[in-house]
């Protein structure tokens, strides 16, 4: 057969890739899939990904649209070794070394099943349960997201707080207060949060202005991600729409 499928070792070359299929006089025609084997005896399991796509590479190269048929010849020329191995005459004197290259060649099968895009050497019953199989983890994550969309749903509202109009960045004000608040018996903050983007989505999801809705953005200038260093666009309340204190009460007898 005239070699297509594999990146041979050209003649007298002794910079040749590693991953090359051939000797040092060249690749003889016939005999690429048996140097393709051998080549794969002398690699290491870690690296039969590395090699299986070097050839691949060679090959779209030629054919674009050719990476199932290349699969499939490959996957031809690891199972016919595969059965010529597994019918020879177990008492022969290379019993030994047969077994250690099916060995290798299972390790290859098992790297293209696990590429395998085609179902290629399944029958119509396992392609049939693979796809029940999918089918049935599909329907789990639907009831599982089902599941969790009934539980957020419990929280959602369609009514809103309203703030008086013009009045919004007095009530972020009072916000930004109470995170400096303190407890007045452990001096630990009375409300504390990772982010400052909480209070902007807070606001922007729950409140509303006017009975209109609040920009995330315009929220979002007032509650800094670095409060040492707020940025640009970073904006304070005015001080004309600071009217409310939050100081801690007194303490009851």
């Amino acid at each position: 057969m005239p070699n297509k499928y594999f990146k041979p070792h050209e003649a007298f070359d002794r910079h040749s890739h590693k991953f090359d299929i051939g000797v040092f006089i060249g690749l003889k025609k016939g005999y690429e899939d048996n140097l393709f084997i051998k080549k794969l005896f002398t690699l290491p399991i870690r690296e039969y990904a590395e090699f299986y796509q070097y050839h691949l590479i060679y090959f779209l190269g030629k054919e674009a649209q050719g990476e199932q048929e290349f699969f499939s010849f490959v996957w031809q020329v690891v199972l016919r070794r595969i059965r010529y191995i597994e019918i020879k005459d177990p008492f022969n004197s290379s019993h030994a070394l047969d077994m250690e290259m099916l060995e290798k060649l299972i390790q290859f099968q098992k790297y293209l099943r696990s590429i395998d895009q085609w179902n290629t050497q399944k029958t119509l019953p396992e392609i049939i349960a693979d796809q029940q199989e999918e089918i049935r983890k599909q329907q789990l994550q639907i009831a599982e997201l089902k599941e969790d969309l009934k539980t957020a749903r419990k929280l959602e509202t369609q009514e809103f707080i309203n703030i008086a109009d013009g009045y919004l960045l007095s009530f972020i004000d009072i916000c930004l207060q109470a995170q400096e608040a303190l407890l007045p018996d452990t001096g630990k903050e009375l409300v504390f949060s990772q982010t400052q983007i909480v209070w902007s989505k807070m606001i922007a999801k729950y409140f509303r202005e006017g009975n209109n809705e609040i920009s995330l953005e315009t929220l979002r200038r007032y509650f800094p991600g670095n409060k040492k260093d707020p940025g640009i666009k970073y904006a304070k309340v005015p001080p004309e729409l600071k009217l409310f204190k939050l100081t801690p009460a007194k303490k009851r007898s």
